[in-house]
């Protein structure tokens, strides 16, 4: 019978092997031969799972003088046989069984090394035991920790990044509120009320709305850091006032103020330009107006339109209100399912679209009650956010920064932000006061008619802001004069009579602690004079009143003739303040 042969992988000539599948044994093959001629295995060798000598013995088929598998070829080199172990083994619930490889005899190290590197890593595979119980158990927690982990810290870090860009986004300005520093330096605060930190808030439409930068919402968030406490202060929207930009005039409604800044530095009227630098000059508008007309220094600006409301106010849950009245108003019926009726009288939970139309309705009630309306609502906004976990909830911060966008614009840093949220969690609802100029205890605002507009004005006349100016004054008192609340005596060193009165009301109106009021034993003061007799203690107080009269020495001594009584410090008018009054 012919045999066909075939190349081994070495290039060399591979034995013959019969077509039926039965071998001839040769001299290298280790074999005996019996009486019949059939090739019988030498005595069996004990096999491992890693057989490191020449096979003995493999299993016969049917009797026949060869074993099954590869066998030695006749150039003296060996295949490399693959024998099934049939020692003991254990059981698995998976894996084949386990693999063990021969080696010729001789160096088998050297075979091993020899060989490809595949095959050594195949013969060194060994199946890895199964675990069972509670260690299998235990490896499965810990690589669902582990995954779990990974999973957290993968999208926490992408929810960092994106708000820490939008962030930046928003929170991008450069000025700062001396205020902020904890134990400020005295020196740095430029007068009374720059030891609050008084933040213009301004609302508008945007774009797609009539008035598009017409901020019908001015209200101040004057935060005192020193003692913790808060105030909101409406400011009447139809505010007859004089601007510090003519883009529309000399004087206007005061809710003019940011466009008319806003377009004088575009040269254009136009709501859809968010140019930085434009949006900024809109501020300095607002703010130089709001300064003159109120008498306090503005420290920031925060601008957030009807989209940027309405979705903040859903991303903390709604806000609660205490509805005092029904609120009534056919001319919003069609974004309330065609219903007037906006809010029913009692406490209750809006969401945004309805927060927005509440804060929104002026027509069938006054401005005046609109801004008591948005006050409500500014506190109940600030309860939710920090109580409802919504600063350390990202996904939260995550949908607040989406909402904001290119809908809110704020001259606030970052940095400056991050202070003024840590001061704002240790203000309770209890400490913020709100107020309007409009308010019925006030009595500081009337209606007028300017040209056929219909205009708020101030009750003392068209110009005088001065009853408006002391009201604020004293709302929204320095903190560091709070907090000392140092006794202040104010005498007349001057002829001009009634000096030390006029003065001593203006100084109570700042939120001065002022005692005695009186003339001095002399009235030959040219200059105004302090003596300090807390010996630097009240050194807020001091610094302030030492701006306030441009007096550079203090003394702590009293001049012949005056007693102190209870008094901290002393200012004796002189004519330099007489002639300036």
């Amino acid at each position: 019978m012919d045999h066909f042969k075939r190349p081994d992988r070495e290039g060399r000539r591979a034995r013959s092997r019969p077509v039926d599948g039965f071998f001839t044994p040769t001299a290298n093959t280790n074999m005996s031969r019996n009486a019949a001629g059939f090739g019988q295995p030498a005595p069996r060798r004990s096999l491992g799972t890693r057989q490191t000598s020449l096979p003995q013995q493999g299993r016969s088929v049917d009797g026949f003088s060869r074993p099954d598998g590869l066998y030695p070829l006749s150039n003296g080199q060996f295949r490399q046989p693959f024998l099934r172990d049939t020692g003991p083994r254990r059981r698995t619930s998976r894996s084949l069984p386990p693999i063990s490889m021969a080696l010729p005899t001789g160096d088998s190290q050297a075979h091993l090394e020899a060989a490809p590197e595949k095959t050594r890593r195949f013969l060194f595979w060994k199946r890895k035991p199964a675990v069972h119980g509670w260690r299998r158990g235990l490896r499965l927690t810990l690589r669902t920790s582990f995954v779990m982990l990974f999973a957290v810290l993968l999208v926490g870090g992408f929810l960092f990044a994106k708000g820490y860009i939008k962030l930046h986004k928003v929170f991008q300005g450069g000025a700062t509120a001396a205020a902020l520093q904890a134990n400020v330096d005295p020196s740095l605060l430029k007068g009374e009320g720059d030891g609050r930190i008084n933040v213009l808030l301004m609302g508008i439409g945007g774009q797609g709305h009539d008035g598009a930068d017409l901020t019908d919402t001015l209200m101040i968030a004057s935060i005192d850091p020193v003692n913790n406490k808060a105030t909101l202060l409406s400011i009447p929207r139809d505010l007859w006032v004089k601007m510090p930009n003519n883009f529309f005039g000399n004087y206007q409604k005061i809710n003019a103020a940011y466009e008319s800044g806003k377009y004088k530095y575009l040269g254009v009227q136009t709501a859809s330009s968010s140019n930085k630098k434009a949006v900024q000059a809109g501020f300095a508008g607002a703010d130089s107006t709001i300064e003159q007309a109120m008498g306090v220094p503005i420290h920031y600006n925060v601008l957030v339109d009807f989209q940027a409301f309405q979705q903040a106010v859903d991303t903390v849950g709604g806000v609660t209100v205490n509805v005092p009245s029904q609120l009534y108003d056919p001319t919003m019926a069609w974004e309330n399912n065609w219903n007037p009726v906006l809010a029913q009288p009692g406490t209750q939970l809006f969401n945004g679209k309805k927060a927005l139309m509440y804060v929104r309705s002026r027509e069938t009630s006054s401005d005046f009650a609109r801004n008591e309306r948005q006050r409500a609502v500014m506190v109940s906004l600030k309860d939710k956010v920090f109580t409802v976990g919504t600063l350390s909830n990202p996904l939260k911060i995550s949908s607040l920064l989406n909402a904001f966008g290119n809908n809110v614009q704020s001259d606030i840093s970052l940095s400056d932000m991050t202070r003024l949220v840590g001061i704002l969690k240790k203000i309770s609802n209890t400490n913020i006061k709100s107020v309007g100029l409009g308010d019925a205890s006030n009595n500081l605002i009337t209606t007028g008619n300017m040209n056929g507009i219909s205009i708020d004005q101030p009750k003392a006349g068209l110009s005088d802001y001065s009853a408006i100016q002391a009201y604020v004054r004293s709302a929204l008192k320095d903190g560091y004069i709070t907090k000392e609340n140092a006794n202040v005596t104010v005498l007349n060193g001057t002829v001009t009579p009634g000096v030390a009165s006029v003065e001593a009301n203006k100084l109570k109106s700042y939120g001065y602690n002022v005692g005695t009021v009186d003339n001095a034993p002399t009235t030959d003061y040219s200059t105004t004079q302090i003596i300090d007799l807390s010996h630097g203690a009240d050194k807020y107080t001091l610094n302030y009143l030492k701006e306030r009269y441009n007096v550079s020495t203090v003394s702590s001594t009293l001049p012949a003739g005056i007693t102190a009584g209870n008094a901290k410090i002393v200012v004796i008018i002189g004519l330099d303040e007489a002639s300036t009054n």
